[in-house]
């Protein structure tokens, strides 16, 4: 059997980021290194069916093990693409980027006011995501890590709204805490990863449905 992969947390230059305090984005990451190895101790369980007896959708060690190795991949992906996207901020959006934005939100500042709505009223994530079966720029809202993904939507931006976030902070003041996020999006990052899904669409070898 090949041997299984142990996940490695990757650092980030927090000493980048304006208006979040170092204290705030380290205790985010030591979260984050959780996550990291809480899936790494889920995904080196035994692969023998028989190791996990009673399988029931009420409560089974199968059940668990799935819910939860479900909870931290996400946890520890979702994580890695906010920090990318927030540290080393600056640039701005790509021509292209800002061509999509007015395609869908009529302008960009219609756009930060429509991610911003979504993140006041979602209890943990804001994605902005690229979707290859619509066809446009959607900004999916989630309540928790495993609610809410779009299966092969391709991310661009992703803001944490956890309280977790930004109450060292910010206390309860979420809306300081998203003006501080935006103004440290890394454009770079977000520009690339546009880039990136107009490789993999217009790939002749990318089918999708």
């Amino acid at each position: 059997m090949e041997r299984i992969k142990t996940l490695t947390p990757i650092n980030y230059n927090f000493s980048s980021v304006r208006d979040i305090s170092l204290s705030q984005l380290q205790q985010h990451y030591e979260l984050y290194k959780r996550y990291v190895n809480q899936f790494n101790e889920m995904n080196a369980m035994p692969r023998d069916a028989s190791a996990y007896p009673r399988p029931n959708t009420t409560n089974s060690p199968m059940r668990n093990l799935k819910k939860g190795e479900t909870y931290a991949l996400d946890g520890l992906k979702l994580h890695e693409l906010y920090f990318e996207n927030m540290t080393n901020p600056g640039g701005a959006p790509s021509s292209e980027m800002i061509n999509i934005i007015n395609s869908f939100f009529n302008s960009y500042e219609n756009f930060i006011a429509y991610i911003r709505n979504a993140a006041l009223s979602m209890r943990g994530w804001v994605v902005v995501t690229m979707d290859p079966r619509t066809e446009e720029l959607q900004v999916i809202g989630q309540d928790a890590h495993d609610d809410g993904p779009i299966w092969l939507s391709y991310p661009l931006l992703v803001m944490d709204v956890y309280e977790h976030a930004y109450m060292i902070d910010f206390g309860i003041d979420r809306n300081a805490y998203i003006d501080a996020f935006l103004k440290n999006i890394n454009w770079k990052v977000v520009n690339d990863r546009l880039r990136k899904y107009q490789a993999m669409r217009n790939a002749e070898s990318y089918r999708f449905l």
